[in-house]
């Protein structure tokens, strides 16, 4: 093949017309054989492992039931609606039979293509939470606005009622739908199933605390494997009952990826003295895994926070600075009211049987006020059910040296100033209902940091300060997180999370994650 002239010369010409016909096509006279076209060596691109490959299956079944479910769900709220419209109003079938009939179709169509464009059904949002409700809500509101449009310039009485209708009925629906199927699939990882297989790589220190903080990721979507860790040291790591081993050096982590069947990595740390490992690593797992995950070292920063920028090929990695003022906020402060406002009505009825018990328990006020520190560091005048003796204050410093906790936060487990009624009442979290009232007013919120005693700010330092940039909420993360089971640390880690990454979405499902905890309660005492 080319008289010596080498591989060179037969790719460039197989590159001709006529080298195409002889190296790949029909040969270029009758009674030349075929001659099969050299390959170079290392020019195939990678294809999937069989791991790689089952789990792509697995998650493309998984997406095709979810969109079943969603189509499903908004052809059922617009088909209902049509069918209502019809029979209450008749008459504008006689206007326009066609152009009603066709309005379903329209608005599902419409509806499907939002939450596609919103990719509201990819894996990595799925059993997240407040990620997934909140790109649902944005693609129903961007379905909303496309079909309004048409709907105001030609008065389209059908299409009206969709939106009137269908819509806000559909996304509550598609939400609980949403919701069933997070149940669904954290009950399956649970037990191992749809779960990423994933290597953990970086330093000895930063494995251990990137794989203390997935431990502790509500969603359990990462199953470690092992490690991949340079340095002398064989042992493996341990976590709580958990052993993780340390499966190979980095420069061998592609093999042992592949061989072991891992579709994720997570790199922990970054050699500074190898700028172009990252290039290098997501080459060789070309083929081997799905995905490769970056550990930031920007602690608690949420994902709407950091977007990506290339600028002329420069990836760049936006992260937006938190704001605790302006138009957000504002929409903040009028869900509280109207929360707030709901919750009152309520409340009024609830407190009858609860202020009898109170008072028939144990003599004392019903209600008991305390001072505790807002927003900015001022004391405001908190409510709540009183839960203990009246001389509970008096008791509170022969009570310190049996504090349970840790830092200037005071927990006491079996606290005996806590009344009969009082116990059942911190248990279910009914101490505080009339705390609402603190959020009608404006000196709470109704989700937002744990309110401390004055005592306790006074002891915090610059970073645990952030706490009080927004106002103390009666819920947060750290009750629907375990409440007084969390140490200090913990607590005032979930409480910045909250301060720095907060949405109206986020609050409305720490909200509904609040009232099944009260129906089932955990770490309350």
């Amino acid at each position: 093949a080319g008289g010596g002239q080498g591989v060179g010369a037969d790719v460039q010409r197989a590159a001709s017309p006529a080298g195409a016909r002889w190296f790949g096509g029909a040969p270029a006279a009758a009674g030349v054989g075929f001659v099969p076209a050299p390959m170079l060596s290392g020019a195939q691109s990678p294809r999937a492992t069989p791991a790689l490959a089952l789990r792509m299956r697995r998650d493309r079944r998984i997406r095709a039931r979810l969109s079943l479910t969603d189509a499903s769900i908004i052809l059922f709220a617009t088909v209902a609606t049509t069918v209502g419209v019809l029979w209450a109003t008749p008459t504008l079938t006689v206007i326009s039979p066609e152009l009603v009939l066709a309005t379903p179709a329209i608005v599902v169509a419409v509806w499907l293509i939002t939450l596609a464009g919103f990719r509201s059904r990819e894996m990595s949002v799925l059993g997240s939470g407040a990620l997934e409700y909140r790109r649902v809500v944005h693609a129903t509101a961007l379905a909303f606005g496309a079909l309004a449009v048409p709907c105001l310039a030609f008065d389209w009485p059908a299409m009206r009622l969709q939106l009137l209708i269908a819509l806000p009925a559909g996304l509550l629906a598609l939400l609980i739908g949403r919701w069933q199927w997070r149940r669904w699939l954290l009950s399956r990882r649970r037990i191992g199933e749809h779960v990423a297989r994933t290597i953990l790589v970086g330093d000895r220190d930063e494995v251990a605390y990137v794989l203390e903080r997935l431990a502790s990721m509500p969603d359990l979507s990462y199953h470690v494997l092992g490690a991949a860790i340079d340095d002398t040291d064989p042992q493996p790591l341990t976590l709580h009952d958990r052993t993780i081993p340390v499966l190979c050096c980095k420069a061998t982590l592609s093999e042992t990826a592949e061989r072991m069947g891992a579709d994720t990595v997570i790199l922990a740390s970054n050699p500074d003295a190898d700028p172009d490992y990252l290039t290098r690593l997501s080459r060789q797992l070309e083929g081997t895994c799905a995905e490769l995950v970056l550990y930031s070292r920007l602690t608690d920063v949420a994902g709407p926070r950091i977007s990506f920028r290339p600028v002329d090929g420069l990836p760049l990695i936006h992260v937006q600075i938190p704001t605790f003022d302006g138009g957000k906020h504002l929409i903040k402060r009028a869900t509280d009211i109207i929360v707030a406002s709901l919750a009152l009505i309520a409340v009024a009825i609830i407190s009858i049987p609860i202020a009898i018990a109170i008072k028939l328990d144990s003599p004392g006020p019903i209600l008991f006020r305390q001072q505790r520190v807002g927003r900015d560091g001022h004391t405001f005048t908190m409510l709540k059910f009183r839960t203990m003796h009246i001389d509970a204050e008096q008791q509170l410093a022969a009570l310190k040296a049996q504090h349970d906790g840790a830092g200037p936060m005071f927990k006491l487990r079996h606290d005996p100033r806590v009344t009969r009624i009082g116990h059942y009442l911190r248990t279910h979290s009914l101490d505080e209902l009339p705390q609402f009232w603190n959020a009608l007013t404006g000196d709470m919120s109704v989700v937002g940091p744990r309110p401390p005693l004055p005592d306790e700010a006074t002891s915090y330092d610059g970073t645990v300060l952030r706490r009080l940039y927004l106002k103390p909420g009666i819920t947060g993360l750290w009750q629907i997180s375990g409440r007084s089971d969390l140490s200090w640390d913990d607590s005032v880690r979930l409480d910045l999370r909250y301060i720095e990454n907060w949405s109206v979405m986020h609050d409305l499902m720490i909200i509904f994650r609040t009232a099944r905890i009260i129906v089932h309660p955990t770490g309350a005492y």
